[in-house]
């Protein structure tokens, strides 16, 4: 396990996942600016790793984020903050470029405001049954604009949405799982296992092929169904043409798991 100089945010190896882990937990990993800054990093550190297929998002501690340190941060964002250089936006919502591979979210214990809006960000979320959730930045004098919303009224439905965007109240992950926020509730023991397992599951299939999945489901959100079914005809011919596809087919008539290179 490794740490960047702010000591905000540990990485680590897990052959082809790579692990992110918010560790500020004397703080309830509230976000202060070196954490923010340092998750960006991380991020760019995950997307340049050619060995890197999937992401695990997950926090140190008892508990996932306290939501922002605006007492610390606030300053930095009144002033223009910008990401940092040759970072990654963990949030697609701060200018800079998004990670082209998976991220999954481990999520337990307080998961408040920019907590909810990373696993809004993200691919698939996981929660432990004690987890926390709240939008509070209303009952805060602001607006949520690390993404919320521009997305949880998509999953959630409008109504939905605005019940806890609009009043900051506190929901539960059963509720969360309801709005479609997280894909799956487990016990606290059971939530890394499960998430490691998932992401492995993830990590083993085709990255050329995941990639390209992740990137069509993105352009069709962002830009609508027609720009996405264009791209296909680049994207196609392209994939089908790879070794990982080569190797897809000799696996299936061989009736065994790919070995896939992202070549």
């Amino acid at each position: 396990m490794t740490q960047s100089a702010s000591g905000r945010v540990t990485r680590e190896k897990h052959g082809h996942l790579f692990l992110i882990g918010l560790d500020r937990a004397t703080k309830r990993n509230a976000f202060d600016l070196d954490m923010f800054n340092d998750l960006f990093v991380a991020y760019g550190e995950f997307e340049r790793d050619s060995e890197a297929r999937v992401a695990l998002v997950f926090a140190h501690g008892e508990h996932f984020t306290g939501g922002l340190d605006l007492a610390n941060i606030g300053p930095a964002f009144a002033a223009g903050w910008q990401p940092p250089q040759d970072s990654c936006d963990p949030f697609g919502v701060f200018g800079g470029p998004r990670t082209s591979k998976p991220v999954i979210v481990a999520a337990q214990g307080y998961c408040f405001t920019i907590g909810i809006e990373l696993m809004l960000a993200s691919d698939v979320c996981l929660c432990s049954s004690n987890a926390r959730f709240a939008q509070m930045e209303v009952q805060r004098g602001i607006l949520p604009f690390g993404g919320a919303t521009l997305r949880l009224p998509k999953i959630a439905g409008w109504g939905n949405a605005m019940r806890w965007l609009l009043t900051g109240d506190e929901f539960d992950a059963f509720e969360a799982y309801r709005l479609g926020l997280v894909q799956e509730v487990l016990a606290s023991e059971e939530l890394m296992p499960r998430a490691l397992q998932l992401a492995e599951r993830i990590a083993a299939q085709a990255p050329l092929g995941v990639q390209a999945t992740l990137a069509s489901a993105r352009q069709a959100v962002a830009e609508g169904e027609a720009a996405a079914i264009a791209s296909f005809a680049t994207q196609v011919p392209a994939l089908m043409a790879s070794e990982d596809a080569a190797e897809g087919v000799r696996a299936m008539l061989e009736r065994r798991p790919g070995n896939f290179k992202g070549r």
